[in-house]
């Protein structure tokens, strides 16, 4: 399934991986910044005809009206939907592969940037896949495609109607669930291998009560400073690494 808008990608990093990675039929217009650089203009024209497409080359003032003074960095994509993977075949297909999955579950986060820079230290730390709500929560947006540098490409995120009742139908599947809380276990014990679901709360609320009655063990990320809590996204970075170690222990 997909988003129901058109969306634009911007930024040079995020952009280029755009071009590099997806179909031509997925990029609507290319927009570049009149007297940008040479050597970035050829990549972009490049790959561009690469894919048989046009590249627009416009001031820099309709690039800040199209992304709404976003740091477009002198270029921007218009780009079909972002598409969201579907969570059954994603399941089926760990199922099939005998592989033991790790997925995240993001109990309605709602800034863009933390979603983006999540999906960013997924990629980095082999996350199989992101669970998101349809509502009250940050979509695939093009401020998370450009937060995230390119990842948006390359971890499926299964969006949901309800997380509890996913967080069911995935423990009935054999998935253990963890959740973050100040009263839990030191996430420095913490072994997740196996399938497993790591579950976010939202920046200010935290994991919904209904939800938290779903977790099979909450951890805590031990606080010895002033302030008693983190960014959504640096906690979940936290714990993303400690999944990493947990499972390729250093021999």
């Amino acid at each position: 399934m997909t988003s129901s808008d058109k969306d634009f990608v911007f930024g040079r990093h995020a952009g280029l991986d755009y071009l590099k990675t997806q179909d031509a039929d997925h990029i609507n217009k290319i927009f570049l910044q009149q007297g940008i650089k040479e050597n970035f203009a050829n990549q972009v024209f490049t790959l561009a005809k690469q894919k048989g497409l046009i590249v627009q080359t416009v001031p820099k003032n309709k690039l800040d009206r199209l992304v709404q003074g976003e740091n477009h960095q002198g270029l921007v994509l218009t780009v079909a939907s972002f598409e969201y993977a579907d969570l059954d075949q994603l399941l089926d297909q760990f199922d099939r592969s005998n592989h033991e999955p790790f997925l995240l579950m993001l109990d309605s986060i709602e800034d863009p940037h933390n979603l983006g820079s999540i999906l960013r230290t997924a990629d980095a730390t082999g996350v199989d896949g992101i669970i998101i709500p349809k509502r009250r929560a940050t979509g695939l947006t093009s401020v998370v495609a450009k937060t995230s540098t390119g990842a948006i490409d390359y971890v499926p995120v299964a969006r949901v109607n309800n997380l509890v009742q996913t967080a069911k139908i995935l423990k009935k599947r054999g998935y253990w669930l963890f959740g973050t809380d100040m009263k839990g276990t030191d996430y420095r014990q913490w072994n997740s291998n196996g399938k497993t679901v790591l579950v976010i709360g939202n920046e200010g609320k935290g994991i919904s009560r209904l939800l938290k009655e779903q977790m099979d063990q909450m951890l805590t990320l031990p606080m010895v400073g002033h302030v008693q809590s983190l960014n959504a996204s640096v906690a979940t970075g936290v714990l993303l690494y400690q999944m990493l170690n947990s499972r390729n222990p250093l021999k």
